[in-house]
């Protein structure tokens, strides 16, 4: 394996930067906060049966990270950390589609897309403009079929996959009174909007879904995630329902490793430490976080 160097690493924010150590002990102890700008690496594959990587999205979900960490010769683990529920702003979705047009549709999660579309479908595939938060959401409009797909252009992703640059970027056509339809998460921040509104975008918000905690969980299944070394996580609220399950006698500091800035950004504030997140949200970028994760615990294993 190359040798580790901290080179490869975007630099890190002087509030959050670590302080550096020739004492082991002391670099045992060290909490990494960092952003990965790009990292490309192939580990070898594990030297025992364990699970290297806890993958957490709704079961069903986690089919493309797993394989993509298989690849690389990557045990994984799937411990569903959140399942999703549908709202009432779900079915009136459809008929404020059918009754209304907006100069834009904005979607911000692969789960938002699912709801928009199923009612964009219910409500006869009405032609509309969609701007998305990143590439990750982007896919899931990728499987639109003829003819409904030329009623559908996804038309804006902005500069960097996260609200607030969404919502400083979004065209405003200059009309004087934009609209923008913005289906989400109950559980979304208010950042949008607010952005949106500050630059005199009319935005109806509808909480189309929201996302609970799986309650159940294997006390074994726990046990071999709680002995991982990464858990990769998606949603702050994965995030959230995580440290739910770490018991209160347990001193778990391991690597967690984030879809995204806005996921990394909450798991820090919950205190978690060792937290790794790509420039860009998406399954390549993700990966590489993991990638360096595992690179920096196999590191510290030789010290």
């Amino acid at each position: 394996m190359a040798a580790f160097s901290l080179s490869n690493f975007s630099p890190v924010p002087a509030a959050i930067q670590c302080s550096s150590s020739s004492s082991s002990s002391q670099l045992r102890s060290r909490r990494i906060f960092l952003k990965i700008a790009s990292f490309s690496a192939t580990l070898p594959s594990p030297s025992s049966s364990n699970p290297k990587v806890v993958v957490t999205r709704e079961r069903g979900k986690n089919g493309k990270l797993i394989d993509a960490l298989a690849s690389r010769g990557i045990t994984s683990l799937e411990l569903p950390l959140i399942q999703h529920t549908r709202l009432p702003d779900s079915d009136k979705l459809s008929s404020v589609l059918r009754s209304t047009s907006f100069d834009w549709i904005i979607i911000t999660s692969p789960e938002a897309g699912v709801v928009f579309l199923d009612a964009w479908k219910a409500a006869g595939t009405p032609k509309v403009r969609v701007g998305v938060v990143g590439a990750g959401t982007a896919s899931v409009f990728e499987k639109i079929q003829p003819p409904s797909k030329h009623s559908l252009d996804v038309a804006f992703s902005p500069s960097k996959a996260i609200g607030k640059v969404l919502a400083a970027e979004l065209p405003n056509d200059g009309n004087g009174r934009c609209t923008a339809l913005y289906p989400a998460s109950a559980k979304a921040g208010h950042e949008i909007e607010e952005g949106l509104a500050k630059r005199g975008f009319e935005v109806t918000r509808l909480n189309t879904y929201t996302t609970e905690p799986v309650i159940n969980v294997d006390e074994m299944i726990l046990e071999q995630a709680l002995s991982a070394a990464v858990i990769a996580v998606a949603s702050p609220s994965a995030i959230r329902a995580w440290i739910s399950l770490i018991p209160e006698t347990r001193q778990w500091d391991n690597a967690v490793a984030c879809i995204g800035e806005t996921t990394a950004v909450s798991a820090k504030k919950q205190g978690l430490r060792n937290v790794y997140y790509p420039e860009n949200p998406g399954i390549e970028g993700w990966v590489n976080s993991i990638l360096e994760a595992l690179q920096v615990e196999n590191q510290l294993q030789k010290i």
